[in-house]
Parts: C-alpha cells; sequence; structure tokens
C-alpha cells in the first residue's frame, strides 16, 4: 500500500493539495494511506523548505507548490 503525505501549516494551498492527493488517489483507484502532517518539527525533519510538500513512500516529490490532480496522478503511476 501506498503512502502519501501532505505537509504544510494548514494554508489554503496545503489544504488544496491534500484535497487533489485525495482526489488523484480516488482517480486511480489505488489503495494509499494519505496523511496530513502540519506538525512544524516533522515537517523540518524532512527537510522542506517550502510548504505545501508531497512525500510518497517517504520520498520528497514535491515542494513549495500545489500540484494538480492529473500531476499527482502521474506521481503516483
Amino acid at each position: 500500500m501506498m503512502n502519501l503525505k501532505v505537509l504544510g501549516g494548514g494554508c489554503r494551498k496545503c489544504e488544496t493539495l491534500l484535497a487533489n492527493t485525495k482526489e488523484a488517489v480516488r482517480n486511480l483507484g489505488v489503495e494509499a494511506i494519505v496523511e496530513y502532517i502540519t506538525d512544524y518539527s516533522v515537517i523540518a525533519s524532512y527537510g522542506i523548505m517550502s510548504t505545501p510538500a508531497l512525500i510518497k513512500d517517504e520520498k520528497i516529490v514535491s515542494m513549495g507548490r500545489v500540484l494538480k490532480t492529473s500531476e499527482i496522478e502521474k506521481l503516483i503511476k
């Protein structure tokens, strides 16, 4: 099962990335755990300097921008 984490401070951009990530998982019908992490100490532990960020299976795949649903689908495949 895939593990996806959206890291951010709860801003609108972070919320949008979370919604787009959930939509991409639904669209593809994959089994995935989607977590939303707002704890800055956890975010910093990944070396994230700019949010929102997307982590796929413990690898940073995006940082500092809101990905569209279609872009996330490509990263998941």
